[in-house]
C-alpha cells in the first residue's frame, strides 16, 4: 500500500484523508526511509539542492496571551522580558543581511506595545527593509485589519501567525482564552491583501494522526507558503511545564508528508528544537529552508530553545554549513530567493492541486 501512494504522490493525485494518516502512521524504518526519499525526490523537482536561510529577530519577549505551552506566557515570571529597540533591530537586521541570510524574520510575543499601536511596527518594517532590501517575515500575533495594511504597505512580505492545531477543542486548551477563528480570519484577510502566509503545526501535545492530517488540509484551504511543524518542548512556568518530551519522530513524518502534498510550499527545518544537532534529520525529511538563526551574543532569545547553540556561534550562516553539505544541499543566493517571493505574489496559486481529500 505504502508504494501505492508514494507513486500517486509522484504524479501529484490527489490523497484521501486515510491515505495520509497511514503515511503519518509508519513507524518501521525500512518504510520511514521510503518516505523521506520520496520527499526529498520532490523537493529536488522544485528546487533543486538549494535551500534558503531565515534570519531572526525575537525583538520583544513580552506577550498578553497565556498559552499553556509558552515560555513566555504572560503570567510566567521567569523569562527576562525586554523590548530591542529600532536601532537594535535594524542593526541585528544588517549583520543577518551582510551573513548571507535571505529573509529577516521579525517576532514578538503578542505585545500590545505593538498590535495596539501598529504604526510601531510599520516603522520597524520600513527601517529594516530599507536598510537591508531583504524579504520580511512579520510574526506579531494578531494584528486587526488596518494593522496589516500599515505593515503590508511598510514592505512586510510575509505574515507567521501560527494556530498550532486546527482541531478547535485541542486549541483552546492551548491557546488559553483565544480566538479560534479570530486568528484564521486575519491570516486569510492578510492574504487576500496580497502577502504571503506561513502557517504552523504544534506536535506532541496531545494531537492525533487524523488532527495532523486535519490541519495539512487546513493548511492548504489557507493556501499558506510556508508550511512549519515543530515538536513541543515543555516549558518552565508553563502549564504543561511537568510533560514528558515527546519524540522527534512526529515533526520529520509531518515534514516529509506535507512535501509530499505541497512540493512547492516552504517547509522550514528550525533551529529552535533540537538546535544544528536536529538540522540534518529535518532536511533530509524533505525541509527546504533552515529558520531561527540568529546572531551570537546580541542578547536574543529564541522560542522553544532560548540559549541553544546561539552564543556558541552554531546557528548562523557559517555554522551550518557543514551540516549543508552532509545533505549535499547549497545556499540558494538572494536573487533566487527573491524571485521566488515576487513569483508567489504575483501569481498566488489557487492550489487548485492540493494532494488532501
Amino acid at each position: 500500500m505504502l508504494m501505492k501512494i508514494l507513486e500517486k504522490c509522484r504524479k501529484r493525485s490527489r490523497l484521501s484523508k486515510e491515505e495520509i494518516v497511514y503515511l503519518l502512521s509508519r513507524t518501521d524504518k525500512r518504510q520511514t526511509e521510503q518516505i523521506f526519499a520520496a520527499a526529498r525526490e520532490a523537493r529536488q523537482s522544485e528546487f533543486g539542492n538549494k535551500v534558503f536561510l531565515y534570519g531572526f529577530v525575537y525583538f520583544s519577549t513580552y506577550c498578553k496571551n497565556d498559552c499553556s505551552f509558552c515560555y513566555y506566557r504572560k503570567d510566567n515570571e521567569n523569562p527576562p522580558r525586554y523590548r530591542k529597540t529600532l536601532e537594535e533591530v535594524v542593526e541585528t537586521a544588517k549583520e543577518l543581511r551582510e551573513s548571507g541570510i535571505h529573509l529577516i524574520d521579525l517576532t514578538t510575543g503578542d505585545d500590545p506595545y505593538y498590535t495596539g499601536h501598529p504604526k510601531r511596527l510599520a516603522q520597524i518594517v520600513k527601517e529594516v527593509k530599507e536598510a537591508t532590501s531583504l524579504p520580511v517575515m512579520v510574526s506579531p500575533g494578531v494584528l486587526d485589519t488596518e494593522g496589516l495594511k500599515l505593515i503590508r504597505d511598510a514592505g512586510a512580505d510575509w505574515y507567521a501567525l501560527y494556530q498550532e492545531t486546527h482541531r478547535k477543542s485541542l486549541f483552546e486548551l492551548l491557546r488559553l482564552g483565544q480566538s479560534y477563528e479570530e486568528r484564521m480570519f486575519i491570516k486569510a484577510y492578510a492574504r487576500d491583501l496580497g502577502m504571503l502566509i506561513e502557517e504552523g503545526l504544534l506536535t506532541g501535545v496531545g494531537d492525533t494522526l487524523d488532527d495532523r492530517a486535519h490541519s495539512f488540509g487546513e493548511m492548504g484551504r489557507l493556501q499558506a507558503s510556508q508550511l512549519r511543524t515543530m515538536t513541543f518542548i515543555p516549558q518552565e512556568g508553563a502549564p504543561l511545564e511537568g510533560d514528558e518530551n515527546p519524540p522527534f519522530e512526529d515533526e520529520l513524518m509531518n515534514i516529509a508528508v506535507m512535501r509530499l502534498l505541497f512540493p512547492d510550499a516552504l517547509i522550514p527545518a528550525s533551529l529552535d528544537v533540537e538546535g544544528l544537532e536536529g538540522l540534518e534529520k529535518r532536511l533530509m525529511a524533505g525541509a527546504n529552508v533552515v529558520t531561527s538563526i540568529i546572531p551570537p551574543r546580541k542578547g536574543y532569545a529564541g522560542v522553544a530553545s532560548c540559549e541553544h547553540d546561539i552564543d556558541d556561534g552554531f546557528r548562523t550562516v557559517e555554522g551550518i554549513q557543514e551540516t549543508l553539505g552532509r545533505c549535499r544541499m547549497e545556499k540558494a543566493t538572494a536573487g533566487e530567493y527573491e524571485k521566488w517571493v515576487a513569483d508567489r505574489r504575483k501569481c498566488r496559486k489557487t492550489w487548485s492541486s492540493i494532494k488532501c481529500g
